[in-house]
């Protein structure tokens, strides 16, 4: 796409704490005008330059964009189908994806807001602190749970008082299949890039609906709200973010991810005209895969998939 000047659709968030979706280059997703040639593309790897805003190793992300030794963009990947087992019933214009978030993922989010907002440590104290000061043990659901509105408009107001300082943080290709088949749709490839900022807004947003059940238990969106505040507590008042937040606070939650957003969520946030039409047509595969590559792939043998390739046909005679 990038070397076709094909932009990517662009969601940020704007006044009002509104995800708007646009266009925005690549060489603004990258950060850089220099050929895809000229740069280093390393997956699964550290971006350097967040470590100092940290205590504790802060991991890999997805993917780290390099020129020489020029750190230039840190991105999370979440290759998504559109639509999702929740939305393909629904009319076309409102199929959506679903997204699947891990902690490693929010904690880089939160660490690139901190490289973004590190000059102003001393706003984000007097923001944070009567907030946050008063809780004692961040663990313990009681007390998170009681001050959830307060850490919530805390959030909102951070977000809508530092907008400008947001960047491209996810990248969200999609393929397009006819309706829930494993079949291409003629216009089949996109791709969606997320704010750090608004990727925030959509966990902020579910925190705020979320049924706090009797059970004393920290839900997901919530707890997800909670430790980006708390992060950012712990840059304005010591100067790095705790990366045990992240890796030791569970809450009551099972760690095997952060949240989930269904297509019926996404949906409302991935508004734009390039989610009904994608702008790579399905025949962009023979340019992407050269050399007879395609004999050499050995797709994941699911018996789902079995069914529908091989004996779907039983079942129609049956019915006939």
């Amino acid at each position: 796409m990038r070397d076709k000047g094909i932009p990517a659709v662009y969601l940020s968030l704007e006044e009002h704490l509104k995800v708007k979706a646009d266009e925005l280059d690549f060489n603004e997703v990258f950060n850089t005008k220099k050929a895809n040639q000229d740069l280093t593309f390393l997956f699964e790897s550290k971006f350097d330059p967040y470590q100092q805003w940290a205590y504790g190793d802060i991991g890999n992300i997805d993917l780290v964009i390099k020129h020489k030794e020029r750190y230039l963009r840190a991105l999370e990947i979440k290759l998504t189908v559109l639509p999702d087992d929740g939305t393909h019933k629904d009319d076309e214009a409102d199929w959506g994806s679903e997204l699947v978030v891990r902690a490693a993922t929010t904690s880089y989010a939160a660490l690139g807001i901190a490289d973004s907002c590190s000059d102003i440590l001393l706003e984000l104290r007097a923001l944070f602190e009567p907030v946050c000061q008063p809780i004692r043990n961040w663990g313990n659901a009681t007390e998170i749970r009681v001050r959830r509105d307060s850490i919530l408009e805390c959030l909102d107001t951070f977000q809508a008082t530092y907008l400008n300082r947001q960047k491209p943080f996810l990248m969200q290709p999609v393929w397009k299949t006819v309706g829930k088949s494993p079949e291409l749709a003629d216009n089949a490839f996109d791709v969606f890039i997320w704010t750090d900022f608004a990727l925030c807004r959509a966990f902020i947003d579910r925190a705020k609906e979320e049924t706090l059940r009797n059970d004393n238990q920290v839900p997901r969106f919530l707890r997800a709200a909670t430790r980006l505040a708390h992060a950012l507590y712990d840059l304005s008042t010591r100067g790095k973010v705790d990366m045990a937040v992240y890796r030791e606070d569970a809450m009551g939650n099972l760690t095997d991810k952060e949240f989930a957003l269904g297509g019926k969520i996404t949906r409302h946030y991935m508004k734009h005209e390039r989610k009904l039409k994608p702008a790579v047509p399905k025949t962009a595969l023979r340019e992407i895969i050269l050399g007879g590559g395609q004999d050499q792939l050995s797709p994941e043998r699911r018996f789902d998939a079995t069914i529908y390739f091989t004996a779907k046909h039983l079942f129609e005679e049956a019915q006939s």
